[in-house]
């Protein structure tokens, strides 16, 4: 563990755990990761933990190259990122018949996701390449110009890289949010170097992958330092505090999230940590999609759908339907649930933190409607609708927080002024859903709005499960959803995170970074005394 020097008071001898679980669970071995089969129990010795010397040179190499990776062209960086993808599917079944053996989410599911992680590390290295994201401006002395006291000044204003970045990845997703998932590609195509901690719920999957980007990026060309994975709970712990990372993502629990964002402000220099850490995500039932038992049905196979899709284990799950009373969704949800397989959670901490969760959800005023029959073994996990009465529904309550794992809620409303009461009880969330009557529904446009001030993202005829990667995407939300609501770890805005605006007055032309440059020798897309210009056809 390392002291904080800069605290007024002794550092906790055992701080909050800020592994990515969504649920705390044992403290990791000293000597080495252990992976768990969560089917059969069996263990195998996982890779040894990062010491401190050899964190330090990590470090070292990360700070040192960071300003040459900051200065190499976004189209190199794509490049380095496509080379990732290359190497990601080229692996892609011997990495699934690994994941298969740590996380129990299938090999279909796995496969795919591998994919996606392959697809996302392209998308950013286009999103890269295309240089929207530096937000060049460029005003020129001259007629019009800006000026101040001493006359017409050059002012150049453009997005710089923080500097190397600590990922904590999710145990929910090994490809997309893991190793070399989001947060990683979107650090790289900013131009920052990455130091990754291995995720404990599947060690042997974070070393490959680990082992797999730093060899794809080495032969890309890009710099010893731009990519490092670290093993170990104390070496998590050091990536916080070490001076030379300027910033931190994570997605996990919001226990988790929030013993990092306080830990990183109390560093000598605080650092942003930008959490996506999850809370319990609504969707509401109008009346109108309520009127006919087609439009119930067709709303609770969906919510049902939702929140058992990879056992409930998705940041997004549906945890909370608002129905209009008598409509018979919880039933109705009932009868859907009678055809979900069953299946095994995460880790044996995260199903043993479920069964309890079930038992605090029933004890805060909720009642099992259905329960799905539950696979065998101590990672298994039985689906299970709850229902309760509205007014169990206050601040505090345990109904109001996140349930990792397959369970959702179903609440009955009487009438529009009593669903604004309960929607203004819940916490933000990072997205929010609405089963409509349709596009003349007269209740969406309040119901948008009014969600849209408490969720990331809004969805209408849909459900919030499957984030995707493109240039409109936010996944993010209001605090506690996630540490900065400013921020999303998925899309095209996610290399915004680890970037910060800098302005250039009087720079002569040398000395100007290139994207800055007169010559746009990078082909960007500028703002040029208010005219945009340049940039890819």
């Amino acid at each position: 563990m390392t002291t904080d020097v800069a605290s007024p008071e002794p550092a906790p001898a055992a701080p909050p755990d800020p592994r990515p679980d969504r649920f705390r669970a044992p403290r990791e071995a000293p000597a080495a990761e252990v992976s768990r089969n969560p089917r059969t129990g069996a263990s195998a010795r996982g890779p040894r933990h990062t010491e401190p010397r050899e964190l330090a040179g990590l470090l070292s190499a990360a700070a040192g190259d960071a300003a040459r990776i900051a200065a190499t062209a976004p189209a190199l960086r794509g490049h380095w990122l496509r080379t990732v993808a290359d190497a990601l599917e080229e692996h892609a079944e011997e990495l699934t018949a690994l994941a298969d053996t740590e996380t129990a989410l299938g090999p279909d599911r796995l496969r795919g996701e591998v994919g996606r992680a392959a697809a996302q590390a392209r998308f950013y290295g286009e999103v890269a390449a295309e240089g929207g994201w530096l937000d060049v401006r460029i005003d020129r002395a001259g007629p019009g110009g800006p000026g101040g006291p001493g006359g017409p000044v050059d002012l150049r204003r453009m997005n710089r890289p923080l500097g190397p970045v600590a990922v904590f990845g999710a145990s929910n997703f090994p490809f997309a949010f893991g190793v070399a998932g989001h947060d990683t590609a979107s650090a790289l195509a900013a131009g920052c170097p990455v130091l990754v901690k291995a995720h404990p719920a599947h060690p042997l999957l974070s070393a490959r992958l680990g082992t797999l980007v730093s060899d794809a990026l080495r032969a890309a060309g890009a710099p010893a330092g731009a990519f490092a994975l670290v093993t170990g709970f104390d070496a998590g712990l050091a990536l916080v505090d070490a001076p030379e990372v300027a910033a931190v993502a994570f997605t996990g629990s919001q226990t988790a999230g929030t013993a990092l964002v306080e830990r990183a402000a109390r560093r000598p220099v605080p650092v942003p940590v930008f959490a996506e850490m999850g809370t319990v995500n609504p969707a509401v039932l109008t009346p109108a999609a309520a009127a006919t038992a087609a439009g119930v049905t067709r709303a609770a196979t969906g919510f049902v759908d939702s929140f058992t899709l990879g056992q409930g284990q998705f940041c997004t799950k549906p945890g909370l339907l608002l129905a209009p009373r008598g409509s018979g969704a919880a039933e109705a949800a009932a009868g859907a649930l009678a055809g979900v397989r069953p299946g095994w959670l995460l880790t044996e901490g995260i199903a043993a933190a479920y069964r309890q969760g079930l038992a605090d959800l029933v004890a805060a005023g909720a009642r099992p409607v259905a329960r799905a029959e539950a696979a065998d073994g101590a990672f298994a996990a039985a689906p299970t609708v709850l229902t309760a009465p509205a007014d169990a529904l206050r601040p505090g309550s345990r109904l109001l927080e996140e349930c990792f794992g397959p369970v959702a809620l179903v609440v009955e409303y009487d009438g529009t002024p009593h669903l604004r009461d309960l929607l203004g009880r819940l916490q933000p969330s990072l997205a929010a859903a609405v089963a409509s009557g349709g596009p003349a529904d007269p209740d969406l446009p309040w119901l948008v709005d009014r969600l849209a001030r408490q969720a990331g993202r809004v969805v209408v005829d849909g459900w919030p499960t499957g984030v995707a990667t493109g240039w409109a995407q936010h996944h993010g939300g209001p605090w506690p959803a996630t540490s900065r609501p400013d921020a999303t770890s998925v899309g095209a805005a996610a290399l915004d995170r680890f970037t910060r605006p800098v302005a250039f007055q009087n720079v002569p032309e040398a000395a100007l970074p290139e994207a800055l440059r007169d010559g746009d020798p990078w082909n960007l897309p500028r703002r040029v005394d208010g005219v945009r210009t340049g940039g890819r056809s």
